[in-house]
This record gives C-alpha cells, sequence and structure tokens, in this order.
C-alpha cells in the first residue's frame, strides 16, 4: 500500500498580500521593511529602553517586525515571555494611525486583536486603543485650503461618514503632545499626496510633511520609504528638496527608479526611495541605487548637484559635460503654456494652426495671450509629459523620455501640453536642434533631472546648447565630451534610441 506524499502547508504572510488602499496609500511589504530596519544599529533592538513610533500606520507592519527582533534581542534582559511582550508593547511600541480602519488593522496585527482590552490581546491594556492612536482630526480651513496640509475644501470638506484624510500627525503643532514622550526611531510610509482641488487628477505631495513633523519630536533616527521626486523638486517640494541635500545627517538613502521593484504591481512616478536620518552623523551618505536588478552603493555628499543624481555613472558623465561651462538648454526652453493656452483649448476659426493633444485645428490669433514672438518661426516642440508612465521602463529596462519632438511651422502653434524647446528663422536650423534632441546622449541627460511625469525647463538644466547649423549625432557628443567606453554603454543601456521618423 503506497503511502501519499504528505502535504506541505502554505503559510504566506497575510501583510504580503494586501492590496493597497491607492497608489498614493501603499502597504509596505515586509521584506522591505526589514531591509529599511537593517539600517538601524542592531543595539537598539537589545534595548528595553529604545522606543518607537510609527506615525502613519496601516496595516502595523513595521511595528511587527520592530516587535520581533525586541522580543528576541530583549531575551536575556526580561526572561519571561509574557513580561517581555508586555514590556515592548506597552513601553516600547507606538503608532498614529492614517484612518479609524488602519487603527482596527494595526492593532489586530500588534496584539492579535482590534481591542487591545480583549481577552484575546497578546497583552492586556486597559484601554481599546492601547498605543496605536486614532482620533478623527478637523483640517483647519483658510482661503479655502488647509492651514496644516493644504487640502482643498472643496474636496475634503466632509460629512462625518466620509473620511477627511486629515492626517492626526500633520494636523497639530505640538506632535509630542500625542503621546506626551519623546522616541528613539520614527519610521514608516506616510501618504504621499491629497488632491489640491486642480484640474483632473491634480495633487500636492504630503509625505515630506511627515518628515518635516519627525523632525520637530528630535528623535535620535528617522526612516521613511517616500516617491523619489524631491531629488528635483516639484510641486511643493523645492525647499524639503534643499534641505534634504543638505543634510549631512542623512546616513542611508536607498534608491528605486522603478518603483515596481520595491512595491511590485505599483506605479508611482519618479520610482521610490528610503532613507535614514541620524541625529549624531554628520558626514557622507551611503547611496544605494537598485535598477534592473542591480545594486551599486558608493559613500557621497548629497548636494553636488543641485538636482539629485540617483546614477552614480551618470554623474561622471554630468561633471565632463558641464566641465565646458556650457549654456544649457534650460535658458532657453519655455515655460508652460508658451502661447498662455491650457491643455483644453480646443480649435476655433483663426488665422493660425493650433498643435494640441488630439491633433492640429484652426485657432484665432487674439486668444493667444505670450510667445506672440515665437508665431512666425519655426520651432521646436517637445512634450511636457514623460513618454513613460509613472517614470516606467520598457520591458528591456529602458527609457524613451521624450514621447514628442516635432517642428512646427511659422504660424503654428501649440497648446499646454506641449513646450517649446527653441526656436528659429530657418527651418534647417530647428531640423538641426530636433536632431539633437533625438540623440541618447540629449534624452539621457534630461532624465537625470526628469523624475516625474513633468518634464519642465529645468529638465534641460544639464543639456548643453550646440551649434544648431548642422546636425548632431551620438558619436560626435560622445567624442565631445570625452566619455569612455563603460559611459557610452551606460547611456545606451538606459535610453532607446529614436529615429528621424520618431514621434
Amino acid at each position: 500500500m503506497s503511502m501519499a506524499a504528505p502535504r506541505i502547508a502554505y503559510n504566506p504572510d497575510v501583510l504580503s498580500c494586501l492590496a493597497n488602499l491607492s497608489s498614493d496609500e501603499v502597504f509596505t511589504p515586509p521584506k522591505v521593511v526589514n531591509d529599511m530596519l537593517d539600517l538601524l544599529p542592531p543595539e537598539l533592538f537589545r534595548s528595553p529602553e529604545t522606543t518607537f513610533l510609527d506615525p502613519a500606520t496601516k496595516t502595523g507592519v513595521f511595528l511587527r517586525e520592530i516587535a520581533k527582533r525586541l522580543i528576541v534581542g530583549l531575551e536575556d534582559t526580561i526572561p519571561d515571555l509574557q513580561e517581555r511582550v508586555d514590556h515592548i508593547f506597552q513601553r516600547q511600541l507606538y503608532g498614529i494611525a492614517i484612518t479609524e480602519i488602519t487603527s482596527l488593522m494595526t492593532r489586530r496585527t500588534l496584539y492579535g486583536s482590534k481591542y487591545p482590552n480583549s481577552i484575546y490581546s497578546l497583552s492586556a491594556f486597559e484601554n481599546a486603543e492601547g498605543n496605536i492612536h486614532y482620533q478623527r482630526q478637523p483640517h483647519q480651513w483658510l482661503d479655502g485650503r488647509c492651514v496644516f496640509c493644504g487640502a482643498s475644501q472643496s474636496q475634503y470638506d466632509r460629512p462625518e461618514e466620509l473620511e477627511s484624510h486629515a492626517y492626526a500627525f500633520l494636523h497639530t503643532v505640538h506632535p509630542e503632545r500625542i503621546f506626551d514622550m519623546k522616541f528613539d526611531v520614527i519610521i514608516g510610509n506616510p501618504p504621499y499626496q491629497l488632491s489640491d482641488g486642480g484640474n483632473k487628477a491634480s495633487a500636492k505631495p504630503i509625505y515630506q510633511l511627515f518628515v518635516e513633523q519627525s523632525m520637530k519630536l528630535k528623535p535620535r533616527f528617522i526612516s521613511f520609504i517616500i516617491p523619489a521626486r524631491w531629488y528635483s523638486g516639484g510641486k511643493g517640494l523645492r525647499a524639503f528638496r534643499t534641505a534634504m541635500l543638505n543634510d549631512n545627517r542623512i546616513r542611508a538613502l536607498v534608491d528605486y527608479p522603478n518603483s515596481t521593484d520595491c512595491f511590485p504591481g505599483v506605479d508611482v512616478a519618479g520610482g521610490i526611495c528610503y532613507f535614514l536620518w541620524d541625529r549624531d552623523h554628520r558626514g557622507l551618505c551611503e547611496f544605494t541605487s537598485i535598477f534592473n536588478n542591480n545594486s551599486v552603493t558608493v559613500c557621497k555628499e548629497l548636494n553636488e548637484f543641485d538636482t539629485f543624481i540617483r546614477h552614480p555613472m551618470a554623474e561622471n558623465i554630468i561633471r565632463k559635460v558641464l566641465k565646458t561651462q556650457p549654456v544649457t538648454m534650460d535658458k532657453i526652453v519655455s515655460a508652460r503654456k508658451p502661447f498662455g493656452l491650457a491643455t483644453n483649448v480646443r480649435p476655433e476659426k483663426g488665422d493660425l494652426l493650433l498643435r494640441y493633444n488630439k491633433g492640429t485645428g484652426p485657432f484665432p490669433i487674439e486668444k493667444v495671450t505670450s510667445g506672440k514672438e515665437l508665431i512666425n518661426k519655426w520651432k521646436v516642440m517637445i512634450s511636457y509629459l514623460s513618454s513613460e508612465h509613472a517614470g516606467k521602463p520598457d520591458k528591456n529596462g529602458m527609457y524613451r523620455v521624450l514621447s514628442t519632438i516635432e517642428l512646427l511651422p511659422p504660424k503654428t502653434i501649440c497648446s499646454e501640453t506641449y513646450l517649446i524647446a527653441g526656436a528659429f528663422d530657418t527651418e534647417n536650423d530647428a531640423w538641426n536642434m530636433r536632431s539633437y534632441l533625438l540623440t541618447r546622449f540629449a534624452r539621457f541627460l534630461v532624465s537625470q533631472i526628469a523624475v516625474s511625469q513633468h518634464i519642465t525647463r529645468e529638465a534641460y538644466s544639464f543639456v548643453p546648447m550646440q551649434d544648431f547649423s548642422k546636425p548632431w549625432s551620438d558619436a560626435e557628443l560622445y567624442a565631445k565630451y570625452g566619455l569612455d567606453e563603460d559611459e557610452i554603454a551606460f547611456i545606451e543601456s538606459m535610453i532607446r534610441p529614436m529615429e528621424a521618423s520618431d514621434d
């Protein structure tokens, strides 16, 4: 009689399987949490005095993984398991939930019961909250916006039965009073953005507010996993970028240009990063770039350039370009709305030809409110949005960067969907600029700043101007700036070729 093979039980970690609330409120996989915890000094998990705060807890995964380490690390100090668990849960671990449902989820994850004063809780508390705080907070409206988080009143002034997303950690001038204590470590994955009431999906980032609020508590360590869009600034992020790049207390920074390498199935434009801020550190940052399953680690200053460069090889290329002290193209690329026309403008009777996101059509010159000096010139039109959705490369790990590089003849204008890279008296000069922007070299330099879906004029700050009386090729540009074989191979491993017929 043959014996059946024993069945092997599959027991996955439920916190690895949960669907995300949204692309802006992302659940952190346990593996990533542990990678972040590995950056902290191990002795923190052997001390019964170390206190931890997750100021934006969702699933409770950060606090759970910290608890696991403390249970092992304090075994000699507090031998009795129940006494050890009680001490850890009641004296060392604290969280502030972002919604009522995530407060229940966190308590269930950490205490084994969503009510820590029940008989099912792993540690008996006297109240139903434990150390996981949640209280519905009101936004404080002024001129249609919240003074704490900048949320739009039209979007978030909601009745009691709807979630207001007024996060408790942000909506106070005294965050230290929430638990009336100091913390050694503040760690978590905060919400990323809120609608600002603008067109379509317009939103403002708020993750930087969690970092700034944490600084006020003066902990020993701060570690957050956040979008990497702050590298080049953007809406509400310029001051934050400057502060971060010039803060030599950032001991480690780990970068994922493709967010799905960190959060499977989640597209976050510009990628994801996490960092360790160490109050007592002064010096270089250990930077790790993880791209296409390759990991590179270097020690560096973060503020060498006004924009943070995420690829070490790219820094060498940019240094060679800037060594020639060129005039760069950000000086001539237009701002948004080069002709004062919004994205939703449509053709109507007139003497001009309008290029908009659905094609072309006539348009009256009297409705052009800016850029009139460009109307009678040959223009090189480029896309304002990147070619890649959420900054995600193609299946080969390569980027196109610019989705559109077109010539606009005299008396042709465009909507806000596009920018004007340059304007010329002759068609020949315009074609030559277009040939330059088609090169991998030029698009590579744009990509080092354009880490979000929007490619503004600032993204051309590393792109040197050329003599546009002639066309340009990659071979000529590689030779002009003295790039070696490794640097050329790096560019060509990242940037897809574009032919003259590509648009």
